[in-house]
């Protein structure tokens, strides 16, 4: 029964792989300033994450070669958006239970 119910192997492979692309603290958090922005260019991002324009574009490279991300040219400027369909439930539910997961303490099954 169990086995009817996992993922293939080559969707466990896509799952790890884009979870390894949002394990990037970079990254991670650009993918939450556009949750909450909805559509930023690379020096508001920088900015915002403090961090160099180079980190946000090359964070963003990667978060739109996944499909993560898309983006939109105004003239010399291009601001970018989470993609079409991304998830909502990841954005507001999982991806911040998991940060709070992550704060509890760790309890010693030992004890």
């Amino acid at each position: 029964m169990a086995r009817e119910r996992l993922p293939s192997a080559e969707e466990g492979d896509r799952l790890t792989s884009v979870l390894s692309l949002m394990a990037d603290p970079t990254r991670a958090r650009l993918l939450y300033a556009l949750d909450v922005v909805e559509e930023l260019c690379v020096g508001d991002l920088a900015i915002a994450l403090s961090v160099s324009e180079d980190a946000v574009s090359y964070g963003l490279r990667v978060l739109r070669t996944a499909g993560l991300v898309t983006r939109r040219k105004e003239g010399r400027i291009v601001f970018y958006r989470l993609a079409e369909g991304f998830p909502e439930p990841l954005r507001q539910h999982c991806l911040r239970q998991l940060i709070e997961m992550s704060r509890a303490p760790i309890e010693d099954d030992d004890s």
